[in-house]
């Protein structure tokens, strides 16, 4: 009898390990394929120029989706997005590049699949955008592999294909594999030297990448994994010239998507191979997704929709954009975007497109373009870029591929303005947007909790501080009673706001002259130096300037950033500030001292106020 049990024990026991084998033998490995700074310019998507067989190979046995959006056009913003299944704006981590906290229920999602068993790499870029979660990965490294895990265990994989990041073109190459004199250029770029070498040239790194794409995808056939891996092949944010990464177009927003599923997972898939998808589909939805199609349960905090899997959303009606501080320049942009149509709401649109990023300007092409302008060479298209922006724009992306024409305020497009202008509205006070507090406040906030829990609070008034922020935006001197009033608002982030309109409207904003004055005194630094600003627009000079000088040692970092700027915006007028910029910018020599004012980890008051230093010295009117 005993050996009778024994042998059902056995063939229970042996039919139970079946089960548990076969269970993990069916969960799919991912692989994420992640270039950098690329917008869809290869063959696949129809680029005649590009040479990119291996990703055009990957496309013919995947599915490429056409609408593939990542959430912000730079890196830290989309990756911290994209890491989280929650947009960056939401979490008040879209500025670039920053360390806020976030709430510890929102978790990096590989998490999540390491403890459902996967084994979990990166190789190598984090740049996430808020403190490290490194107990999300098994391994994150240069040297991350799948190929070091368990035998029959399920993985998550991420490499990083830097080759293709914009740092490539600042150093001309004297070799070119691509002819600068037959690259194609978007029609608002001129076609200097520069810029057409820099196109060229970039068109040669996206070559070498689309090789390293071709070597991992040799890599995981010849480990006999192909049938079992789900691979993903995007790109971290457009790019990579002026105009795309960091700006809020399809140049900078839109990035390829090709995904392969294997036979055995074909269920799985949103077509068949070589076919394409018009869905919609957002950086914060690849979380869900992911974890959707290794069937492990999507936390309900998760802002973003699987678009594959067994917990597959309806499509949504809109990709939604953002644009917050990039690097050492405050703007703040909004946008959405459907099939046909994308609409933008600039809520500072007294900056050009063009402000000065020291980074940026690493690359050649940008200074021919500047220099162009100012020698006044340009057509109109190619002069908007160093222009002040509209309040709205409204992009027909199918007839106009480019964002050159802008719609806003014609007739025939009304309708369609005023339904996107609200589904916009909706949508950021549906997340809770927290980008409309200024970054100075948000510094302090970071520091004693997350920007995430105050923007879901009553201290944040969203639907009065949007209200007051559109008003700001639309430079409509009728709403200058509104904006005087709420200059005095309790909560201040509406004045601050309120001031922002008054800075717009510049000499139409002279019966706020008084308010603004005494504003100069306010507890909150960023309203200060924001009525110094306006002040400035006002011709008090005198008075704006000792404000903002005042403020290089003020011990928040985007305090001085806030001042940095409109002491760049006023040009030679600020030259009386050059001593202060000096003795600041001789900090950096002692940065590393405990009692230093400046941030550790972040030296973007350092870059503004070094070129501002130059500007001034060489008497340059920018």
């Amino acid at each position: 009898m005993n050996t009778l049990k024994s042998f059902f024990l056995f063939l229970l026991t042996g039919y139970s390990l079946s089960l548990c084998a076969q269970k993990q033998t069916d969960r799919p490995n991912i692989l994420w394929i992640v270039s950098e700074d690329n917008s869809p310019l290869l063959g696949c998507y129809g680029d005649k120029f590009a040479t990119t067989p291996n990703i055009d190979k990957l496309a013919a046995r995947g599915v490429l989706y056409e609408n593939a959006f990542c959430a912000a056009p730079v890196c830290a913003p989309s990756r911290s997005t994209l890491i989280t299944g929650m947009l960056a704006s939401s979490m008040g981590t879209e500025n670039m590049r920053s360390e806020y906290p976030i709430p510890a229920f929102i978790k990096f999602f590989p998490r999540y699949l390491r403890e459902a068993g996967y084994y979990t790499t990166n190789s190598a870029k984090k740049d996430y955008n808020t403190i490290d979660q490194p107990e999300a990965w098994d391994e994150s490294s240069t040297t991350a592999t799948y190929k070091n895990r368990k035998s029959g265990q399920p993985f998550f994989a991420v490499f990083n294909l830097q080759v293709s990041h914009e740092s490539n073109i600042h150093t001309p190459l004297a070799s070119l594999k691509h002819d600068p004199e037959k690259v194609p250029i978007p029609p608002y770029h001129p076609r200097t030297p520069e810029m057409k070498h820099d196109w060229a040239q970039y068109y040669d790194k996206l070559q070498t990448m689309d090789e390293q794409v071709g070597k991992l995808l040799k890599e995981l056939n010849e480990a006999g994994l192909e049938e079992n891996t789900i691979v993903f092949y995007f790109s971290d944010n457009g790019g990579v010239l002026g105009r795309s990464k960091r700006f809020i177009y399809e140049s900078g927003l839109r990035v390829p998507l090709i995904i392969r599923m294997p036979e055995k997972f074909k269920t799985l898939a949103s077509g068949k191979p070589a076919s394409r998808t018009d869905r919609l589909v957002s950086f914060k939805d690849f979380a869900p997704t992911v974890l959707s199609l290794a069937g492990v349960k999507v936390p309900n905090y998760m802002q973003g929709n699987a678009f594959l899997g067994q917990q597959k959303t309806q499509p949504e009606d809109y990709a939604f954009g953002f644009r917050g501080r990039m690097d050492e320049r405050t703007d703040l942009v909004r946008s959405i975007r459907n099939k046909r149509f994308r609409y933008v709401r600039n809520y500072m649109p007294h900056k050009i497109y063009g402000q000065h990023i020291s980074y940026l300007w690493q690359a050649p092409s940008m200074v021919s373009w500047e220099n162009a302008y100012r020698a006044g060479t340009l057509n109109q298209d190619q002069s908007r870029f160093w222009q002040v922006k509209p309040t709205e724009e409204l992009y027909d992306v199918t007839a106009d591929p480019h964002n050159i024409t802008n719609l806003a305020g014609k007739q025939a497009y009304k309708k369609v303005l005023e339904t996107m202008r609200a589904d916009n509205r909706n949508y950021l006070i549906k997340t809770r947007d927290a980008g409309f507090i200024p970054e100075a406040k948000l510094y302090e906030i970071a520091k004693t909790g997350t920007v995430y829990d105050f923007a879901q609070s009553e201290k944040y008034p969203l639907a009065e501080i949007l209200e007051t922020a559109e008003m700001a935006s639309t430079r409509d001197a009728g709403s200058l009673n509104t904006l005087i009033e709420r200059l005095n608002d309790k909560n201040p982030i509406v004045r601050y706001w309120a001031v922002i309109g008054c800075v717009i409207l510049e000499k139409k904003a002279a019966a706020a002259k008084p308010q603004l004055k005494a504003l100069l005194l306010d507890s909150e630094p960023a309203v200060r130096i924001a009525a110094a600003e306006a002040l400035y627009g006002l011709g008090e000079t005198t008075i704006a300037l000792p404000i903002l000088s005042q403020t290089l040692i003020n011990n928040n970092l985007h305090a001085r950033v806030q001042a940095l700027n409109i002491l760049e915006i006023m040009g030679q007028q600020a030259k009386p500030a050059l001593a202060a910029l000096k003795q600041f910018a001789s900090l950096e020599s002692t940065s590393k001292s405990p009692q230093s004012i400046l941030d550790k980890n972040f030296d973007y008051d350092l870059r503004a106020a070094k070129a501002l230093i130059v500007k001034l010295e060489s008497g340059e009117k920018r």
